[in-house]
Order: structure tokens, then sequence, then C-alpha cells
């Protein structure tokens, strides 16, 4: 347990912090299930709509230091890919 003032509001800031974070790794999973899910519907148009708006959430979550810069280039590469080898 915290015994100052100050060790008291630094675990209360983690706790806050540590929600949003999560939040935000939770809104980059969803984003990359979502292209997921227009590719397996084999709808190439609109998976490709759905990468451009997904890309640009991945980035941001990357700027922020949510996930690493690499990991979100990693991902949308392979979306991208992926819908590229679509028939």
């Amino acid at each position: 347990m915290a015994n100052t003032a100050q060790a008291r509001k630094r675990a209360r800031q983690a706790t806050k912090q540590n929600a949003h974070n999560s939040a935000l790794r939770s809104k980059f999973r969803t984003a990359i299930k979502a292209v997921r899910k227009a590719i397996d519907a084999g709808d190439k148009a609109a998976a490709a709509e759905i990468l451009k708006a997904s890309g640009k959430t991945l980035d941001i979550i990357a700027d922020k230091k949510i996930v690493h810069k690499n990991k979100a280039a990693r991902h949308k590469s392979r979306l991208a890919a992926a819908i590229k080898a679509m028939a």
C-alpha cells in the first residue's frame, strides 16, 4: 500500500492511465478485426475502405506508444496484402 501522498496519487494516476491504455489497445484489436471480417465476407472494395479508416486508427494508437509503431505497420501491411490477394 502507498504510504505517502505522492505514492497514493501516483497509484490513482496509474489506475486511470491503465484503463485508458487498455481501451486503446482494445480499439486497436477491434480495428483489425473489422478489416478481417470484411476480407472474410469477400468484398474487396469494402475491405479496402475499412482498411483505410482502420489504418488511421492503428497509426494514432502507435503514435501514442500504446503499441509499437512496427507492430502497427506489420498489421497494416498484412491486412493490405490480404486484400490485394483477394480474387
